[in-house]
């Protein structure tokens, strides 16, 4: 196809290609040309702009297909918009001429199309310059039409259309023209045609006004004809016709001129319902009677009205909508007041939907918070006005006239369609609708409670439903509604409207409990259950009201039954009690029953079963965990009973009258609904009855009416919805096209059909729940029964079954009506049946069942019914599934070939087609595969059958089926399949649109199939590709929404699997113009196709939707949109806006996921856009209820004041940019999320690789100021609090909660940020009075205060006062006056007066506890840091005061936790009232919540009783301190609590839960009376060290793992004092192991606290470990850079540990221990001598903490008594001299490697002075030693040298001579040699430490000489020092550290001289050299002492000068004082 790419067409590549393949060439060259030509410029084509001229209109005389011509008349347009338009007028004239030619033959039909669409494209884009043609044109089109075929009408309006568009007001002398042509076609048979007419008037009312003056009437009502039977495209446009000629006629346009009088409002709305009261059965009657189709006809008058009046209001605008409110009202709620809308109870329903959906459509969608509010009082209004119509009715008459019941019929419709939409109102505003319910005044609720009494059970129904919405939005409102409720109906028992209006009521709101996450008290529940038990008592005790109270009791207590085990546990006995007495208690009574009774009395017996049954069905259904097989025994005896009741139904209704089928039908309903949520081995003796009563209930034995389920549509395939017609459920108008479909009271769902789906749980939040009326229901539960039976039937009667289907469907033949309602449920049953059968894993049969069942299919597929057929395809592809017969798919197969190759009627074709397609879907590729060539090869024949659209439809989707169920197996049918795909788009007419979307179906499953394999460069890969890209261009150019859906799947699965080739530059804006399309199908394909390009290309995206948003502004104002508009939000803003306009779930949900995906991948570099985006969508709200905006920084005039200014202190609001009059301001679940992206913001920025300068203000500051790209969090501060603020203080309580959330994130992230300004402050600071106005509104306690709410704003009063950020008192008082308000009210709380559930009670209560433990551990962190501040108050001075009362209190949750953790075993020990602040009806549901708060709470209980012991301890005695047995609970307890979270079997505990219990034992563990526990129960402080030796092996967190090793130091220092309880330190055999010296594993506190310390060891060093002892392996060594100060900590802990467990021991059992002891202080000694670097690095300090460490635990060891007590020093000395070795080893290198020698020189200094004698007397390791120290001498690095020369003096000062002795006799002349290097050498700073250090050596080594030896060594230590004088001018010449040794030298030798004044003068008197030197040298330091005297002299005169000078008087005297200036 590269060939077709140029500017003129190819013709000679075009010739020689094949002529199937010249239509795609073609138009891929039509394609390249549109592109070229909107690049190109005038010069580019002007030479070829006549050769491309004649060859466009070549190609238009050619006959193209439908894409093919509209792209010929774009690409003719855009060549005379860039170049020449001389040629323009013959175009448009040859064009002229085709339209008018005569022939009429099918051959010459698509050229006239051709040409009749290139003059809508030329006018439409040009129609200015072709104003003289105008007439010409029109008159052609006119005439033409006439005589034209359905698709040239069409395809004429639309060019008119299009007309219409190009010339605007100038077409006007050609509107009468045109408005009588379309007026005609308005009502043309082909639905194509019609739409295209009322596209083409709409356009033509924006300018021409008569249409909505003299021409309203008859437009009107010819467009009420035209909707008659109309398809929903074609009853779309004809309502947007209506909609906008409405809307036109009430808006003022002052330019325009009008003949004759616009309608009033009044008489707009009177015509709208003047149609909508045509559409009712009535109209249709007097012409079109015994017409089979006439009522689904007359009422797609009423749907397409009731759109109309939606379209209209759109058009019209929100403002509009608000002023005419009132008006609107009473005329829409009118609507089904007419007689003729609600002549039978169906067509009512139909009529109160249509109603519904207008309110729906218009209030909840139209309408922002406010304006709902307003509309919410206004239809309260309406129902009083209503309520008051009925009292009158009432009065006059009493109700008993014809008259009377007309009215009160009328107004009860009203009334359910009022309460119907003031429920979803108040349900959407949530807790904004507080202020609704807030007065009793004008509260709503009091008009919808008067309707609880009105006669009619609908409006009851309806008004209990409302009351549960009000409940579910406001949850305080749900207890006092109860209470109302409970107390009517016993106040008003005597009337039977009042029980079931207030049972009902009362129902409702126990259905709302489940929405209301805090419930209601579990008392309420008794109460309900109370007055149920009284009606059903007393029901017997007047006739009148027995009908009504066993109905109401009933329904009570099937109600309670939601309320789940908890509370139903209770009630169970008597539950089943009454259960028992509602059905005979054997087949005698029975019998006896069956013999006496009249009419009324079966009524109340069938009423009060039916009542029972639906009661169990409600208990099986939400109670399954009491459900024991005891209670299921109990609950099969009256289930039989009723099982045995159905079999005499019959004869009862027989035989007292068929007014008794309803109720017999009830109680089938419920026996049904029970038995499907049962085990049906529960009544398999019972299938036979049973089976027999279904099959007879849905083949319509018993039952005249011609009943069909509704149940086909969904147990049919969801692909299947192009066939079933289902599609539609995908569009906006889903509510009121459901009256369309082929089954039963399709779409007349109404609440009275059944009373339990007012507490049953909804699903569909915006609508009321609408159960099918009754015969439908029980047919489907009928159906669904035998769909879970069938598969636990014997094979017998599957046949017998079977066969009776068909016999039942023969047996209708005569009426064709009712043989098809039989078909269609039996196939539905077959269907159930059968996927039963597949769930279950079971097989169908073979023989004589298996060829039952394809009889029974194979004949429908040939069935005139095209659901039939679809059945029966789906039947027969679920049979392949579940036979077991491996012939059964073959001969399926061979039977659809024969047929599809003979037959030649559409219904055989269509039927054998699916049945293909479904066999292939159920079974697979590998269990078809030998027949996918043939079946590819007869469907793709099929799909190009161009004479029957309806073969190609199903043929397309049955490929399509087979395509996805082959994958892979495809790809070799893939091109010739992908071929006639294209060729079917680019020649199917665009009419048949269900082509369209079988192809796009089609396209979609073979893009699967090809997949990743897309991203090729093969020429049969780029061909395919190539292909694809085509026809989803030609399917996005399609008129139809779904066919563009289609395309957008394509597209959005093309980029999924070859994204390079997919061009985003087009894809998006197109994108972005449907997400305000009027389709809900586009806007949903749109929006998810969005969310996949934001998930890895968003950037991208955002920045071209930016671009094209004046584009789409221009088309927006040509074509007004349906929803949102990008603007300069760009997509970001427009997804927001979407999430307003839009209430389809799953488009919002896909909404918010594209939007978390930008913000993933651009909150960081974006964040002052997104936070502008957010702050734009919180600050748009106006709720009045918010607090108004105050200044902060007004001052304070004294303390009180400035407390409550602080308080109440908000942002001073800023002046937002205005927003569009039409659009919705964002309502509380947009500005929550909202709220939730903020915190995803912040959170970003605390990412790992986010830049640092987010939280650092002056790195920002200076970063912005250098003039460097970047914006910062921290700059947005004040937005972040502002926002959050906002939030906290709304009037939604879910948007209260994410405030408190973000504002909870602000302290977490901030408060540590310094303020650069004022240092020693945080940034934060300043913020304090908007955080505690923001916490005040959660602590007012009001009746609509929720707990949720306060809970979490108690964890950010915690996170606040914990933050560090204030330290003064005054101010943490703000917020801590509001945790002591709430600590206040656990006690005020009284059980009576609960508004709320136990549950959220008990949450606020942990909620406040876990806060004020929160505080308390960090004030008494704090308060040790603070300590040595004198009198300076803390947090902890706060916190004091309420101790006792918090100990308490702490202590009652932890016990109930205790409590809540015993095993299912030990529920008996349960307190029968349960804990102190939990029931046992709560248990459950408070698990989480005590979860969430026990670890700060058992962590400032701990730190409490610490505080208490040491008070007891000290001087202080505590306020209130508990026993010493109180004690022992209390630590028992804590402990318990810990230690069972940490042996928790999984990790999964989270770090903080970890820490909090490691710090609490650390408390407890420091007390002494724990420490008492542990020493006296030895297995608990084993118990606990093998816990902390668990948790080591599973944390990793060094934090952790340091507050193990302190509770380990804690449990081993108990175990220590136990031994020595005295304190004492000697070895005693009560140690371990006693005098056997015995260590038994699991019994030892030793060996367990040395395994603890061997793991902490081992994790950090593994070289430690003996299996990598000698290995040279990777696995055994640490990089030193992962030893951070953390680590060296919990070593140097591990290493002191050692010494303690070493400790323990008995002198035997220290033997033992030992080499273990010094094994693992010797493998850490080793890592520290191999990492050798003498730097500053933090590495190295942190090699050197650990180093000083395990050295000083060496040197404990060493000195410990074991070491010369009797039974163990001779093995300690063996020991210890096999250590000294392996330390002496550590100094040996090995190929260059560096070592710490100095580190091995201090330990073996160690042994040398610390340990035994014997120890180092040892020949061999004294050589050893020596020889170390030699090498250390010698050696070349300073610092080894140092250490070494620092070392020597101790031990040549030992008692010990004998190894003193051979240190200085072999030592001596190395440190002499090296001392004189050092003289001789430049001397740095290393070098003259080791000089001086070699001074001290050999003056001490002086000092220990005798007088027979002293004279030598002094002659040589003087010569020495003399090497170090510096005489004369060198002295002043020399560097620092060479004059500093002069110094100290000269210093030595004055001593020397002081000391041995004989020797030293004998010195000098032998050699004058050293005298002289030593004579210059001090002449020289005195020089130079004088000289510093002299200077030191010169600088204090200058200094006095200086002083002088600064005392001085000036000599101009000021007059005032300024001493005091700047003062405090």
């Amino acid at each position: 196809m590269e060939l077709a790419h140029g500017l003129l067409l190819n013709e000679e590549a075009l010739g020689q290609i094949p002529q199937n393949k010249k239509s795609l060439f073609v138009y891929e060259w039509l394609r390249f040309l549109e592109k070229v030509l909107s690049a190109a410029q005038k010069s580019d084509i002007k030479e070829k702009q006549p050769k491309l001229t004649e060859q466009l209109v070549n190609q238009l005389l050619s006959g193209p297909g439908p894409p093919s011509r509209n792209l010929i008349g774009r690409c003719l347009t855009q060549l005379y918009m860039v170049g020449d338009t001389f040629s323009l007028y013959d175009t448009v004239r040859k064009c002229n001429e085709v339209v008018r030619t005569k022939d009429d033959s099918p051959s010459y039909l698509p050229t006239k199309l051709a040409a009749i669409a290139c003059l809508g494209c030329l006018y439409e884009q040009s129609g200015r310059m072709l104003g003289g043609l105008l007439q010409e044109t029109v008159l052609v089109l006119v005439k033409a039409m006439k005589n034209a075929e359905s698709q040239a009408r069409a395809e004429t309006m639309m060019t008119l259309r299009k007309i219409l568009v190009g010339l605007g007001p100038s077409a006007a002398i050609c509107h009468r023209d045109i408005y009588k042509s379309a007026k005609i076609c308005l009502v043309d048979r082909s639905m194509y045609v019609r739409k295209s007419a009322a596209e083409c008037l709409t356009e033509m009312v924006k300018d021409a006004p008569f249409l909505y003056s003299t021409e309203f009437d008859q437009l009107s009502q010819q467009s009420f004809k035209g909707l008659e039977g109309t398809s929903y495209e074609a009853r779309s446009a004809i309502a947007q016709l209506l909609g906008f000629v409405m809307a036109e006629s009430q808006r003022a346009k002052p330019n325009s001129i009008l003949k004759g009088r616009k309608p009033t409002v009044e008489e707009v709305l009177n015509t709208l319902a003047g149609g909508f009261a045509q559409g009712g059965p009535s109209a249709g009657k007097a012409n079109r009677e015994g017409s089979r189709n006439s009522a689904s006809i007359t009422r797609a008058v009423r749907i397409g009205v009731t759109e109309a009046y939606v379209e209209m209001a759109r058009f019209l605008g929100p403002k509009w909508l608000e002023r005419s409110l009132s008006l609107f009202l009473k005329k829409v709620l009118a609507l089904v007041s007419h007689p003729k809308s609600v002549p039978t109870h169906v067509e009512a329903v139909y009529s109160r939907r249509c109603v519904n959906f207008i309110l729906r459509s218009t209030l909840g969608r139209m309408f922002g918070e406010n304006q709902q509010r307003k509309a919410a009082r206004e239809l309260c209004n309406a129902i009083t006005e209503q309520m008051n119509s009925v009292s009158i009715a009432l009065g006059d008459h009493g109700g008993n006239n014809a008259s009377s019941s007309a009215d009160l019929s009328m107004t009860q419709h009203a009334l359910v369609c009022a309460t119907h939409e003031l429920g979803c109102l108040v349900k959407s505003l949530g807790t904004s609708a507080a202020p609704l319910v807030a007065e009793a005044s004008t509260s709503i609720v009091e008009p919808v409670v008067s309707i609880l009494l009105h006669p009619s059970h609908a409006a009851r129904l309806a008004a209990a439903w409302c009351l549960r919405c009000v409940a579910s939005a406001v949850p305080s409102q749900l207890s006092p509604l109860i209470d109302r409720c409970v107390d009517r109906i016993r106040a008003l028992r005597s009337s039977g409207e009042a029980v079931s209006g207030f049972s009902a009521a009362l129902a409702a709101l126990l259905g709302a409990v489940c929405e209301s996450p805090m419930g209601i008290p579990h008392a309420k529940g008794k109460v309900v259950f109370a007055v149920a038990e009284e009606l059903l008592r007393s029901a017997s005790q007047n006739t009148n009201l027995t009908m009504f109270k066993t109905q109401a009791g009933w329904l009570l207590i099937g109600a309670l039954m939601t309320r789940g085990p908890g509370i139903v546990r209770n009630h169970v006995p008597k539950l089943l009690q009454l259960w028992r007495s509602a059905f005979p208690r054997s087949m005698r009574e029975l019998d006896q029953e069956r013999q006496r009774g009249d009419a009324f009395t079966w009524q109340l017996t069938l009423e009060s079963r039916s009542g029972a049954l639906c009661a169990m069905r409600s208990f099986v259904a939400n109670c399954g965990e009491l459900l024991t097989d005891d209670v299921t025994r109990k609950l099969m005896v009256p289930l039989e009973s009723a099982m045995a009741l159905m079999g005499m139904i019959s004869y009862v209704v027989a035989t007292h009258g068929g007014h008794l089928k309803a109720s017999a039908a009830m109680v089938r309903l419920r026996l049904y609904d029970i038995l499907a949520l049962m085990p049906p081995k529960t009544y398999e003796g019972s299938f036979h009855a049973l089976l027999r009563e279904l099959v007879a209930e849905f083949t319509l034995t018993d039952n005249p009416s011609n009943t069909t389920t509704s149940l086909l549509r969904s147990l049919c395939h969801a692909n299947d919805s192009v066939l079933l017609g289902s599609w539609l459920q995908e569009t906006d108008q889903s509510l009121i096209e459901e009256q369309l479909q082929g089954n039963s009271a399709a779409g007349s769902g109404a609440l009275e059909h059944d009373l339990t789906a007012v507490y049953l749980p909804s699903f569909h939040s915006e609508y009321m729940p609408g159960p099918l009326p009754l015969g439908v229901s029980v047919i489907d539960a009928a159906i669904a029964l035998f769909g879970l039976a069938f598969p636990h039937v014997a094979p017998k009667h599957r046949l017998q079954m079977l066969r009776h289907f068909a016999e039942c469907v023969k047996q209708a033949n005569k009426n064709v009506v009712r043989q098809r309602a039989i078909q269609i449920n039996v196939f539905t049953a077959l269907i159930c049946a059968l996927k039963g059968l597949g769930e279950s894993k079971s097989k169908l049969g073979r023989g004589e069942i298996l060829e039952a069942a394809k009889v029974l299919v194979t004949e429908a597929l040939a069935s005139p019914d095209s659901v039939l057929r679809c059945a029966a395809g789906e039947a027969v592809g679920r049979m392949a599934q579940v036979t077991d017969d491996n012939g059964f798919v073959s001969q399926i197969a061979a039977m659809c070939f024969e047929k599809l190759k003979t037959a030649r009627d559409v219904i055989s074709r269509t039927g054998h087609s699916l049945s293909l397609g479904c066999v292939h879907r159920y079974v697979g590729g590998m269990g078809a595969s030998q027949h996918l060539r043939t079946s590819v090869g007869i469907l793709l024949a099929l799909a190009q059958d161009y004479n029957s659209p309806e073969v190609q439809v199903w043929a397309l989707h049955a490929l399509a089926l087979i395509t996805d169920a082959f994958g892979p197996m495809f790809r070799t049918y893939v091109e010739p399949t992908l071929q006639a795909i294209v060729t079917l788009l680019l020649s199917v007419a665009s009419s048949h649109v269900q082509v369209h979307r079988c192809l796009g179906r089609c396209l979609t499953a073979l893009i699967t199939t090809l997949g990743p394999e897309l991203q090729g460069n093969k020429g049969s890969i780029s061909a395919a590709r190539s292909s694809c890209l085509t026809a989803c261009f030609i399917m996005s150019n399609h008129y139809d929404a779904q066919v563009q859906a289609e395309a957008i799947a394509c597209l959005q699965q093309l980029h999924m699997f070859a994204p390079r080739h997919v061009e985003l530059s087009t894809l998006v804006p197109r994108l972005c113009a449907d997400l305000s399309s009027w389709h809900l199908v586009l806007r949903r394909s749109a929006v998810s196709c969005l969310r996949q390009l934001a998930q890895k290309e968003s950037t991208e995206v955002c920045e071209i939707a930016l671009k094209t948003v004046e584009e789409l502004s221009k088309s927006r104002k040509n074509n007004k949109g349906y929803g949102v508009e990008l603007g300069d939000a760009g997509l970001e803003g427009a997804l927001f806006a979407l999430l307003d306009y839009e209430a389809d779930a799953t488009i919002m949900r896909d909404v918010k996921d594209a939007l978390n995906h930008i913000l993933h991948a651009s909150a960081v570099d974006r964040i002052g856009f997104w936070l502008r985006l957010c702050k734009s969508v919180l600050a748009a709200s106006t709720d009045a209820t918010a607090p108004s905006p105050v200044d902060t920084q007004q001052p304070d005039n004294d303390e009180n004041e400035k407390e409550d200014d602080d308080d109440v202190a908000t942002f001073t609001s800023v002046k937002e940019k205005e927003v569009p009059q039409d659009s919705i301001p964002p309502r509380w679940p947009t500005r929550v999320f909202a709220v939730e992206c903020v915190r995803k913001v912040t959170s970003a920025c605390r990412q790992p690789g986010a830049p640092p300068a987010h939280f650092d203000l002056s790195t920002a500051r200076n970063h912005v100021r250098s003039g460097l790209r970047g914006d910062f969090l921290v700059l947005h501060l004040s937005d972040l609090v502002r926002m959050a603020f906002m939030a906290a203080t709304d009037s939604s309580a879910q948007l209260r909660m994410a405030g408190l959330e973000a504002l909870a994130d602000v302290i977490k992230y901030f408060k540590d940020v310094p303020e650069p300004e004022f240092p020693g402050a945080v940034i934060l600071e300043q913020f304090q009075a908007n955080v505690g106005a923001a916490l005040r509104p959660a602590f007012a306690r009001s009746v609509d205060s929720s707990h949720e709410v306060t809970a979490r704003a108690c964890e950010v009063c915690s996170a606040w006062l914990a933050s560090g950020v204030v330290s003064d008192l005054n101010d943490l008082r703000r917020v801590h006056s509001l945790l002591v308000s709430s600590l206040s009210q656990i006690d005020d709380q009284k059980k009576d007066n609960q508004v709320y559930s136990e549950n959220a009670t008990t949450m606020e209560t942990l909620a406040v506890l876990r806060a004020w433990a929160e505080v308390y551990i960090v004030a008494t962190q704090r308060d040790k840091v603070e300590s040595d501040k004198d009198g300076a108050e803390s947090l902890l001075t706060l916190v004091q005061p309420y101790l006792p009362s918090l100990s308490n209190l702490w202590m009652k949750a932890l016990r109930d936790l205790a409590l809540l953790r015993l095993p299912a075993e030990f529920q008996s020990h349960m307190p029968k009232k349960g804990g102190t602040f939990f029931t046992l009806e709560s248990i459950s549901d408070v698990r989480g919540y005590y979860d969430k708060a026990w670890p700060p709470i058992v962590h400032g209980a701990s730190l409490l009783l610490l505080y208490n012991a040491e008070s007891k301890s000290g001087e202080e005695e505590p306020t209130e301190r508990p026993a010493d047995d109180d004690t022992d609970k209390r630590i028992h307890l804590f402990t318990g609590i810990c230690i069972e979270t940490l042996c928790s079997p999984r990790a999964s505990e989270t770090l903080e839960v970890v820490i909090s219990c490691l710090s609490a034992l650390d408390a407890l563990m420091l007390t002494e009376r724990a420490r008492n526990i542990i020493s006296k129960d030895k297995e608990l402080g084993i118990e606990m060290l093998n816990v902390m030796h668990r948790l080591l092996l599973t944390r990793e967190n060094v934090a952790s793992q340091i507050k193990v090793l302190a509770v380990v130091e804690k449990v081993v220092q108990a175990a220590k004092e136990g031994i020595y309880p005295d304190g004492g330190a000697d070895p005693s055999e009560s140690g371990e192991g006693g005098a056997d010296g015995r260590i038994r594993q699991g019994k030892s506190t030793v060996f367990a606290t040395l395994e603890v310390c061997m793991c902490v060891l081992v994790r950090q060093f593994p070289s430690i470990n003996p299996t990598f002892r000698n290995q040279n392996s990777r696995v055994g060594k640490r990089d030193a850079k992962a030893i951070t100060d953390d680590n060296a900590a919990l070593i140097s802990s591990a290493l002191n540990l050692v010494n303690q467990a070493v400790s323990l021991c008995s002198p035997k059992a220290s033997v033992i221990v030992l080499p273990t002891a010094l094994m693992l202080l010797t493998g850490v000694l080793k890592e520290c001598v191999s990492f050798a670097k003498h730097d500053d690095s933090p590495a190295n300090l942190t090699f050197t903490k650990m180093s000083s460490t395990v050295l000083q635990v060496i040197r404990s060891v060493i000195l410990s008594p074991f070491s010369k007590h009797e039974d163990s020093s001779s093995e300690w000395t063996k020991i210890l001299q096999s250590c000294l070795v392996t330390v002496l080893d550590f100094a040996n290198t090995q190929n260059g490697e560096k070592k710490d020698v100095g580190c091995v020189l201090v330990c073996v200094s160690l042994f040398l002075l610390s340990a035994p004698s014997a120890v180092c007397k040892n020949s061999t390791i004294l050589d050893k030693i020596l020889d170390l120290f030699e090498s250390a001498l010698v050696s070349r690095d300073a610092k080894v040298q140092l250490k070494c020369v620092q070392v020597l003096p101790s031990i040549i000062n030992l008692g010990d001579n004998q190894i003193s002795q051979r240190f200085v006799s072999r030592l001596t002349p190395f440190v002499i040699n090296a001392t004189t290097e050092i003289a001789g050498s430049a001397c740095e700073q290393d070098a003259m430490s080791v000089a001086l250090e070699c001074f001290k050596l050999l003056d001490l080594l002086v000092s220990k000489e005798s007088e027979k030896e002293r004279q030598l060594i002094i002659d040589i230590y003087v010569n020495v020092l003399v090497v170090f004088l510096l005489e004369g001018d060198t002295l002043g010449d020399s560097s620092q550290t060479k004059r500093q040794l002069h110094e100290c030298a000269l210093q030595y030798l004055t001593q020397v001289g002081h000391k041995h004044p004989e020797e030293f003068r004998a010195v000098l008197a032998e050699d004058p050299a050293v005298k002289a030197k030593l004579e210059s040298a001090i002449r020289a330091n005195q020089r130079s002492s004088e000289l510093k005297k002299h200077q030191e002299m010169k600088r204090k005169e200058l200094l006095a000068a200086r002083e002088a000078r600064a005392n001085a008087q000036p000599s101009i005297k000021l007059k005032m004082d300024f001493s005091n200036f700047g003062g405090k």
